[in-house]
């Protein structure tokens, strides 16, 4: 039934998982289909390909605050 809402009036898609500031992952309210954010912006399948890499822009963008935070707090 869900999948029907979603065909006929569109997915309904919600922040799941804050990557970095411009990159977010999304899931459909109705459906559980998952989207996240691409290099320019647009709405893509959330792929493990993405997956993975969406994992390794976290770390690396955490690692990259943290120092900046060490930096500042001197």
């Amino acid at each position: 039934m869900n999948t029907i809402q979603c065909s006929v009036f569109g997915h309904a898609f919600k922040v799941s998982k804050d990557i970095t500031a411009h990159v977010k992952e999304y899931q459909c309210k109705h459906c559980k289909k998952q989207m996240t954010t691409n290099a320019n912006g647009n709405l893509i399948p959330l792929t493990p390909k993405f997956k993975k890499i969406n994992s390794v822009l976290k770390s690396v963008h955490y690692k990259k605050e943290k120092r900046k935070e060490l930096i500042l707090d001197r």
